[in-house]
């Protein structure tokens, strides 16, 4: 998509008007009455046109003589960024932490009242404080179990404080009993069911907890060997014949990804993978986001690459719409189950 053209005084004057955040960083604004500069976003009080002047950078504006405005804080990264700082450190806070730091204590670390700090901590994860140190433990349990080590042991080094209610918890988190997370799998049945869908053969797999899986390729061996390496030492059986509506659910979402998909998923990844998953399923369909924007969304405008990495390692083809992410200049990029199933689908949610 071409970004708006901002060359003229009366394009950034409309822009003034609208609020346009797609012309914050493009030029800035300054108000003579007030004395003060601002992003074109500013939601400070409406300026007269005859007080209004334009620049093209901070250092401009200063040196016409006028100083940032304290709402939009123009000489600052913009609001997002510098939440997506906030919310970055509040994780690392709670991954550092033995136990879970009270709401209070996290946001007053974060400069911020405790009710703003929770609004925007699950504005940018999806999840709140607590669900992400949830998340966190469920991984440090993970790996320690995929290591091997006794499930005690794990739990405890994990920051649960007692054996109760991470047994109650378990079968959320883990998708199984902790022992069998532990054996790969081991005891556990993981029902699956092949179909012919309008982009070629769909396996769904699924635990008791929902669906684990959504595959989508040329090869039914193929597909069945991608969830058998999930969980190696579990008994992977063909579905009963009453999962035939989940798949045909699942199949007629292919073909209208602009439905709502409202089947429960049991989709395990660590907490940076679910964070990305989860601001996936957010993105409306019929809409695109670069992965830099995705990056910016689960608080961590760095992680680029990462982000890159969750899309590519997501298990559940179209319910979680990993196809919705293109690069930065709108470009179709690599998709898990092809370039060409990528654009069909868009094209599809465009209809």
């Amino acid at each position: 998509m071409d970004q708006p053209d901002y060359a003229s005084d009366d394009a950034r004057w409309d822009a003034v008007q609208r609020r346009e955040p797609a012309a914050d960083g493009r030029f800035y604004y300054s108000v003579r009455s007030t004395g003060v500069y601002c992003r074109p976003s500013c939601a400070s009080r409406a300026a007269l046109r005859a007080n209004v002047a334009f620049h093209a950078s901070c250092a401009d504006a200063e040196a016409a003589g006028f100083r940032p405005c304290l709402r939009c804080k123009p000489d600052q990264p913009p609001l997002a960024q510098r939440q997506a700082a906030v919310v970055a450190q509040a994780c690392r806070l709670i991954e550092a932490a033995d136990e879970m730091p009270d709401l209070d204590t996290l946001a007053r670390a974060c400069g911020m009242s405790r009710f703003h700090f929770h609004r925007v901590f699950k504005a940018h994860t999806g999840i709140t404080p607590n669900a992400y140190a949830a998340a966190r433990r469920a991984e440090r349990v993970r790996q320690a179990l995929g290591q091997g080590a006794p499930v005690t042991d794990a739990l405890y080094a994990a920051g649960w404080q007692s054996s109760a209610p991470f047994y109650a918890a378990a079968g959320q988190q883990l998708g199984m009993a902790p022992g069998r997370y532990r054996k790969g799998g081991e005891g556990e049945t993981i029902a699956y069911a092949l179909g012919a869908c309008s982009l070629g053969t769909v396996l769904v797999a699924s635990t008791a907890t929902g669906i684990c899986a959504i595959l989508i390729g040329d090869a039914e061996a193929a597909l069945v060997e991608d969830v058998r390496g999930r969980f190696p030492n579990a008994a992977l059986a063909p579905a009963s014949p009453d999962f035939a509506q989940t798949l045909a659910r699942v199949i007629a979402f292919v073909d209208a990804p602009r439905a709502v998909f409202d089947l429960p998923l049991d989709v395990r990844g660590t907490v940076f993978q679910q964070r990305v998953w989860d601001a996936l399923r957010r993105i409306p369909p019929g809409e695109t986001i670069s992965y830099t924007e995705l990056a910016e969304r689960v608080g961590q405008p760095a992680a680029v690459r990462a982000v890159a990495g969750a899309c590519a390692a997501n298990p559940a083809a179209i319910a979680i719409p990993c196809h919705r992410v293109l690069r930065n200049d709108g470009a179709i990029s690599g998709y898990r189950w092809g370039v060409e199933r990528k654009c069909a689908l868009l094209d599809r949610e465009q209809d």
